[in-house]
């Protein structure tokens, strides 16, 4: 008997429409630039410009004779709908800001990539993909926000330069997941 199941977790768990809206993939060679943010500012909003970025995934896997065959894509993604700036507010530094919000996002979907590639399902391969999955997109959430807190919103200079080495030491680390 042969079983085949696909999962896009993210895309149908959490945007459904994920497939409608523009998206940019992160790459090595392409930056953000401020023509990429293309939504409306929020009103009230204490900061000059906003990053929507995350990982989409999917995984199939099938299994025939006891043997079992997986395939999964990650990539990670920038929404130039959803992201947005106060024009005549910014500058390159607050570009550099928010391209680090990217990277960090891409942080994780190699993290996600090489939890997958470690580990060892059971039968429940649904479950515990969706388990890495959930894990590590709370984990870049909870960065994302680290690194706003801390460099408050890239006011603290300091922290700034801090966050931005270690974000690039971190895509270092884990390059062999890209």
């Amino acid at each position: 008997m042969k079983l085949f199941v696909t999962l896009l977790l993210f895309t149908l768990s959490f945007f459904p429409s994920e497939e409608n809206k523009e998206k940019i993939l992160w790459t090595e060679t392409r930056q953000l630039t401020w023509e990429d943010f293309r939504g409306t500012p929020k009103p009230g909003a204490d900061f000059v410009a906003s990053t929507n970025s995350g990982m989409s995934f999917s995984f199939s896997y099938t299994e025939k004779n006891g043997k079992r065959t997986m395939e999964h894509s990650i990539s990670c993604n920038f929404y130039p709908e959803l992201s947005w700036f106060k024009p005549g507010k910014v500058s390159e530094y607050i570009l550099k800001h928010e391209q680090t919000h990217f990277d960090i996002s891409e942080l994780h979907a190699r993290i996600l990539r090489k939890r997958i590639a470690e580990a060892e399902f059971s039968k429940n391969v649904k479950e515990e993909i969706g388990a890495l999955y959930h894990t590590t997109e709370q984990e870049r959430q909870d960065l994302q926000n680290q690194y706003d807190l801390e460099t408050d919103h890239s006011k603290n200079k300091e922290e700034e330069y801090r966050w931005r080495e270690k974000i690039t030491n971190q895509l270092k680390k884990y390059e062999r997941w890209k």
